[in-house]
C-alpha cells in the first residue's frame, strides 16, 4: 500500500472524525474520514498553509484560534491517502468545548452535522486506519443509536387552526370512581363491578337515544391517604401471589419515603365520541325576542337535552337558526338532541361519585345564562350531537352566522322550584332534586 508521500516521517496532522453526517456521504470518498492525513489548510483570503505543520496539532489549533477570533471562520482542508488519492472539505470553524478552551473542529458547510477535528498522529497509525475502513464501518453501525430531543412547536397556533371549537378538545369521557361500601369509603367493590357500571352508563345513554359510540375504556389511578385497617390490609402486599390477588381490586396502597400509607384507587375512565360529531348552531337574537322557543331537559345519565320547540312561532329564534328543523329530524331518527357545549363550554356528565351519583349540568343555571343572554341581545352558540351527517345544504344554513347564543327569558328562573341536595360521596359532588315542571322553557 502506497503512503501519503508528503507525510513518510514522523507525526503527521490527522483527520479525526468527531461527529458523524446525516447523509450516507460520511463512509464514501468525498467526505473526510479518519486517518486521512492533512496536506493543505487554507483559511478565508489567508495563503495557503502546507504540511509539515509547525507544531503539529497544536500549531493548527493556534491558527484556527486566531482565524475564529478575527472572525475569518470560512475554511478549506485538503487531505491525501493511500495510493495517492486526494479529497477536500470547505467547513466553517467552531468552538469544541468537550476538548477545552480554544479548541475548535470543523463543520461541513454541506452537511453541518458533520464535524471533523485534528490530531497527531505516527503516518504508520493514518495507513492501518485508512486500510480498516470496513471495520470500521461495521463498529460504527454497531454502535450507532437514534438521537431524539426537543423541537419547538407552536401550540396556540395549531390549537385554533385545528380544532372545531378553539383551545377546546373533542375528546367525551366520563370517570368512573368504584362504588364505596361504607360511609367513610375506606374499602370499595372490585374492578369489576366499576366496569359494570360504566358499562351500564354508557348502554342506557345509547338506549335513551344520546348518539354516542364507544371508543375506549381504561383504568385510572387515583392517589388517597390511608390509614387503620385499610392500610393493613392493603399496603402489605410483598410476593406475586399478592399482586396476583390486585388483578381485581378497586383499592391498594404502598408506603412513601415518609411511611406514609398511600392508597391507589382504580377509577375506569370510558371515552366514548359523538355518533357523528358536534355540529354548532348559532341563533340570532332580535329586538322583541320574548323567548327562544324550545325547552331543556336531563336524562337520568346526566345529558342535557331539547326536550321540545315551539312549532308555532315561525318568527322565534330556534326556527330561524334551524333548530326546530334539526330537532325534527333527530325525532324521525328517534334520537335525542343533545346538547354538548353551551357558548363552547362543555355540559356533558364528566364523573360517577363512589356514592352512585352522576356529576352533570342542571337545566336551570343553563336556563338563567340563556336568558341573560337574550336579555343583552348577545348572541350564543351552541353544539349538538350528531347522529348523522348533515348535508352539505343544512351544514351551510347551521353555520351561515357568526358565533351567537341562546338565551332564556327573565321569569323562567323563577318559575321552577328547584332544591339541592348533597351528596353522601362528598363536598365535590352533588345531586339536582327533579324540578316540577317536565321541560325547562327557554
Amino acid at each position: 500500500m502506497d503512503r501519503p508521500q508528503s507525510s513518510e516521517r514522523g507525526p503527521v496532522v490527522a483527520i479525526e472524525c468527531v461527529a458523524g453526517s446525516s447523509k450516507a456521504e460520511e463512509w464514501g470518498g468525498n467526505m473526510l474520514q479518519t486517518g486521512d492525513v492533512v496536506e493543505e489548510i487554507k483559511i478565508g483570503g489567508s495563503p495557503a498553509v502546507h504540511s509539515p505543520f509547525k507544531g503539529g496539532r497544536s500549531g493548527v489549533q493556534k491558527l484556527l484560534h486566531s482565524a475564529f477570533k478575527r472572525g475569518d471562520t470560512s475554511i478549506d482542508v485538503r487531505v491525501q491517502r493511500c495510493g495517492g488519492e486526494a479529497a477536500e472539505l470547505q467547513a466553517c470553524i467552531v468552538p469544541h468545548s468537550p476538548a477545552g478552551r480554544r479548541q475548535y473542529v470543523l463543520r461541513s458547510i454541506r452537511d453541518p452535522n458533520y464535524a471533523v477535528g485534528f490530531v497527531d498522529r505516527m503516518v504508520s497509525e493514518c495507513v492501518a486506519l485508512q486500510g480498516s475502513r470496513s471495520s470500521r464501518v461495521v463498529c460504527a453501525l454497531s454502535t450507532a443509536k437514534v438521537q431524539d430531543g426537543y423541537v419547538s412547536y407552536n401550540w396556540e397556533k395549531k390549537m385554533k387552526e385545528f380544532l372545531p371549537v378553539p383551545n377546546s378538545s373533542c375528546f367525551l369521557s366520563m370517570l368512573v370512581l368504584p362504588k364505596a361500601l361504607d360511609l367513610v369509603a375506606s374499602r370499595y367493590d372490585c374492578l369489576e363491578d366499576t366496569l359494570a357500571r360504566a358499562n351500564t352508563w354508557f348502554f342506557s345513554s345509547q338506549a335513551s337515544g344520546v348518539p354516542i359510540e364507544f371508543m375506549d375504556v381504561q383504568t385510572e389511578a387515583l392517589l388517597t391517604k390511608i390509614s387503620g385497617e385499610t392500610a393493613s390490609a392493603t399496603v402489605n402486599s410483598g410476593s406475586l401471589s399478592d399482586l396476583s390477588n390486585l388483578a381485581n381490586v378497586s383499592l391498594y396502597g404502598f408506603e412513601d419515603y415518609h411511611g406514609v400509607d398511600i392508597g391507589v384507587v382504580r377509577a375506569v375512565r370510558l371515552w366514548y365520541t359523538p355518533a357523528a360529531g358536534e355540529l354548532a348552531v348559532n341563533i340570532k337574537l332580535q329586538e322583541g325576542d320574548t323567548k327562544l322557543g324550545f325547552a331543556i331537559s336531563r336524562t337520568e345519565e346526566g345529558f342535557i337535552y331539547i326536550s321540545s320547540v315551539d312549532d308555532t312561532d315561525d318568527e322565534a329564534a330556534s326556527t330561524r337558526s334551524g333548530l326546530r328543523d334539526i330537532f325534527r329530524q333527530a325525532r324521525s331518527a328517534y334520537k335525542l338532541l343533545v346538547i354538548s357545549r353551551v357558548s363552547n363550554e362543555k355540559v356533558l356528565p364528566w364523573m360517577v361519585s363512589s356514592a352512585g351519583a352522576i356529576r352533570c349540568f342542571d337545566t336551570i343555571s343553563i336556563s338563567q345564562k340563556l336568558s341573560l343572554h337574550r336579555h343583552a341581545l348577545k348572541p350564543i352558540r351552541i353544539h349538538v350531537l350528531m347522529w348523522e351527517q348533515p348535508s352539505a345544504y343544512e351544514f351551510a344554513e347551521y353555520q351561515a352566522a357568526a358565533p351567537i347564543s341562546l338565551p332564556l327569558p327573565p321569569s323562567t328562573a323563577d318559575a321552577f322550584e328547584t332544591g339541592f341536595e348533597k351528596d353522601t360521596a362528598g363536598d365535590v359532588s352533588f345531586r339536582f332534586n327533579e324540578i316540577s315542571l317536565s321541560n325547562d322553557w327557554v
